[in-house]
C-alpha cells in the first residue's frame, strides 16, 4: 500500500522545518526534508519579520520534498502565535510586518485598558496579558492609519498557506492568541473589535483544524512541479505540540523551544478574577479544547547567550560548564530586561547587579530560574485547577537538556517524561493524518505516538 505522505512546515521565532510524517507498518515516522534559520531585523527603529524570506524557505522545503520523490498529499503550516500580516484589497502586503519583541504598542497599552479594561478583557477572552498580543498590536495600527486600507487580517500561518493557495482564512487556535476571541462563542469577540473601532470586516469566520484550505494555486503548482492539498492543523505551534502530548487528566506539558509554555489541558475555559492575577491564559487547542498555561521565556535565555559568546560553545558544551559550576543566583526569567537585549549575559549580569559573574554560573542561574518558575507554574495550576499532578511531560527542542529535565524534576518532585522532540510538526502531521482518515481521532494519535516516539 502507497504511503501517504504529510508535510508540516513548522516555523518558529529562530529558525523552520519542513518535516514529512507518515504511518508505515503501523508506526508513525517522521523524516526532516529542510531547515533554515528565521531572524528579527531592525528596521527603522523596529524589529520586523523578513516575511518575503519566510515565504521563499517554504516554498524551497517544498520543492525539496519534489526533488525527493517524496510528494505530500497535504501540507499544513504552523508558526508561533500573536503577530501577523495585513493584506489590503488588491491582496498585497501591508509592510512592515512587525514583530512581537518590537516595543510599538508600549504607548497604548494604557489607552487600550482605558476603553476596554484588562479585567473585562480577560473575562470574555480568557487571555493572559502579553504587551505584544495582536489586540494592542492592531490598536497600534489602527493610530497609525495602518488599518485604512487593510481588508484582511491573516496570522502568520495562515498567510503563508495564503501564498500557496491564494484562500484566505482565519484559523482558530492561532486567533485565540489574539486576545480577540471569545472563549465562550469561540468566535471573534465584536463587543472587544467594537469598542476600539477595528474594523470588524478584517477578520474571517474561524476555522478548526482539519479543515480544508485548498490546492496550490495554479501558479505555485507550476513553481513546485506538482499540487498538494494544503490544510489547516493546528497553526499556533504550542497547539500542535500539546496535540502531541500523551497527557492524562493528572499531567501538565512543558513545551520546551523559545518559549517555555507550562500548562494543562482543560475542555472548558477557566476565567476566574484569581487566573487573571496569576497571568494564566486559555488558548484554543485541538477539538476546541483548551491549553490554559503560562508563558516563561526559556531556550530564548540560553539561544541568546550562545550568539553573545559567538556560538563558540555548542548547547551541551554549555549544560556542562553550568553543570560543573556551583554558585547561581535566581532571575525572573519574564523580567522585561530580557525581552530583546542587546547582550543577554550582561543583561542578567546588570539585573543581578553581579558584574564579575563567569559565564557558568550566568549559565547555571538560567537553569535554577527556569526549574524555579516551573516549579511555581505547576503549583498555580493545581491551586487554580482543583487538579492533582503527578506528571510532567516536556515536548519538543528544550526536552533534550538532559540537566534542565534533572532540575525539573527536583523542583517539582513530580514524574517527568520527554519527548516527542518534534513536537510541533508531530501534532501538525496528526491533524492531518485525521483528515485523510489515516487515524480515526485524537485519542488513537496519541497513543501511536506514545507507542513510535516516546
Amino acid at each position: 500500500m502507497k504511503v501517504k505522505y504529510c508535510l508540516a512546515i513548522d516555523i518558529g521565532a529562530s529558525g523552520g522545518r519542513h518535516i514529512l510524517g507518515y504511518i508505515e507498518d503501523g508506526r508513525f515516522k517522521l523524516e526532516e526534508i529542510y531547515r533554515f534559520e528565521n531572524n528579527l531585523i531592525k528596521q527603522n527603529g523596529s524589529l520586523i519579520w523578513d516575511i518575503d524570506n519566510l515565504v521563499h524557505q517554504v516554498k524551497a522545503g517544498i520543492k525539496k520534498c519534489g526533488e525527493l520523490g517524496k510528494i505530500p498529499t497535504t501540507i499544513a503550516i504552523d508558526t508561533w502565535g500573536v503577530d501577523y500580516v495585513l493584506l489590503d484589497k488588491d491582496l498585497c502586503e501591508i509592510k512592515p510586518v512587525y514583530a512581537y519583541r518590537d516595543s510599538r504598542t508600549s504607548s497604548v497599552i494604557d489607552e487600550v485598558h482605558s476603553i476596554v479594561s484588562a479585567e473585562r478583557l480577560y473575562s470574555k477572552t480568557g487571555i493572559q496579558f502579553q504587551p505584544f498580543n495582536s489586540l494592542y498590536q492592531l490598536y497600534c495600527d489602527k493610530k497609525s492609519g495602518r488599518l485604512s486600507g487593510a481588508e484582511h487580517f491573516l496570522m502568520i500561518p495562515e498567510y503563508l498557506s495564503f501564498k500557496l493557495t491564494g484562500v484566505v482564512k482565519n484559523e482558530y487556535t492561532n486567533a485565540t492568541t489574539s486576545g480577540m476571541v471569545n472563549a465562550l462563542s469561540k468566535q471573534w469577540d465584536s463587543e472587544i473589535l467594537t469598542a476600539l473601532d477595528l474594523p470588524q470586516h478584517l477578520f474571517s469566520e474561524l476555522c478548526l483544524p482539519g479543515s480544508e484550505l485548498g490546492d496550490f494555486s495554479d501558479s505555485v503548482k507550476q513553481e513546485m512541479g506538482f499540487n498538494a492539498k494544503v490544510v489547516l492543523c493546528p497553526s499556533h505551534d504550542t497547539a500542535s505540540a500539546v496535540a502531541a502530548c500523551p497527557l492524562s487528566e493528572s499531567s501538565v506539558y512543558i513545551s520546551s523551544g523559545t518559549w517555555s509554555l507550562i500548562g494543562t489541558e482543560n475542555t472548558q475555559p477557566i476565567l476566574t478574577d484569581a487566573s487573571r492575577v496569576a497571568n494564566f491564559t486559555n488558548e484554543g487547542g485541538i477539538n476546541h479544547r483548551f491549553r490554559y498555561l503560562k508563558n516563561y521565556m526559556g531556550m530564548w535565555l540560553f539561544q541568546n547567550i550562545r550568539k553573545n559568546i559567538n556560538k563558540s560553545l555548542t548547547y551541551d558544551e554549555m549544560m556542562q560548564l553550568a553543570e560543573n559550576e556551583q554558585e547561581y543566583s535566581y532571575i525572573d526569567v519574564n523580567a522585561k530586561e530580557f525581552v530583546a537585549p542587546e547582550n543577554m549575559i550582561e543583561a542578567i549580569k546588570t539585573y543581578l547587579n553581579k558584574p564579575d559573574m563567569t559565564l557558568a554560573q550566568v549559565l547555571l542561574s538560567v537553569y535554577h530560574s527556569l526549574a524555579r518558575s516551573y516549579k511555581a507554574a505547576i503549583d498555580e495550576i493545581e491551586c487554580l485547577t482543583g487538579k492533582t499532578i503527578d506528571t510532567v511531560s516536556i515536548v519538543g527542542g528544550g526536552c533534550q537538556d538532559k540537566y534542565l529535565n534533572r532540575l525539573t524534576a527536583e523542583y517539582t518532585s513530580k514524574k517527568v517524561l520527554t519527548g516527542p522532540i518534534e513536537a510541533t510538526a508531530t501534532g501538525n502531521i496528526i491533524s492531518q493524518l485525521i483528515y485523510l482518515n489515516e487515524i480515526t481521532d485524537l485519542q488513537k494519535a496519541r497513543q501511536l505516538i506514545k507507542e513510535s516516539l516516546i
